[in-house]
């Protein structure tokens, strides 16, 4: 019987794969991304996309050779600075105002690895989306930060949710900027025939 794994706790990658119609299990990695901070842009996101698949896969009972483990990372990267998850409120507003008016670059790195009839695979890549903002004032940038949502997203904005007022155009992939290029993940998925679980009539 053929298993999907995702290592990650985000929400919505937990809902984009449902969109998707796939089954699939749900367990967090827990590698210290700390460990990275060296890396920058595409070779971040492939490397901390790969470890997460990587941390998950060292755990899982081997008996199963027909096993595969989504891992993914999303960053926001604006002139060379990488902006991840708020660590609170007053980093969320300062996160914004280096966006606000301005382009910034999310890049996201997808890696599937596991096991198909007992033989290991392994393969990552990566997206990239050139986002751009509306010029706002720091007290609409207050009010959206007061709604909370920012606090556990990368950049300190959802694209999908209340955020998506601060977004004037994307020039890329919307769902990668959610944190899941998912016509990417398809076609990855369906390479490697682990799209059994699918269900696109619902």
């Amino acid at each position: 019987m053929k298993k999907i794994i995702l290592a990650s706790s985000s929400p919505r990658r937990c809902a984009l794969l449902n969109q998707m119609g796939i089954k699939f299990d749900l367990i967090p990695s827990d590698i210290d991304e700390d460990n990275f901070k060296n890396l920058k842009g595409v070779d971040l996101v492939k490397t901390l996309a790969l470890e997460k698949a990587k941390n998950i896969f060292k755990k899982i009972d081997k008996k199963e050779n027909n096993i595969c483990i989504i891992g993914c990372d999303t960053i926001v990267s604006i002139n060379d600075i990488i902006l991840g998850k708020p660590k609170d409120k007053e980093d969320a507003i300062n996160m914004l105002l280096l966006l606000n008016g301005n382009m910034h670059t999310v890049f996201t790195g997808l890696s599937l690895i596991g096991l198909k009839d007992g033989i290991y695979f392994e393969e990552t890549i990566y997206s990239s989306s050139n986002v751009y903002f509306s010029k706002f004032s720091k007290s609409e940038l207050l009010e959206y930060v007061n709604t909370l949502e920012p606090m556990d997203k990368a950049g300190a904005y959802g694209i999908q949710g209340k955020g998506g007022f601060l977004v004037s155009k994307i020039d890329g992939d919307f769902y990668s900027i959610m944190g899941l290029p998912i016509n990417k993940l398809y076609n990855m998925l369906n390479k490697y025939d682990f799209l059994c679980h699918k269900n696109f009539t619902n």
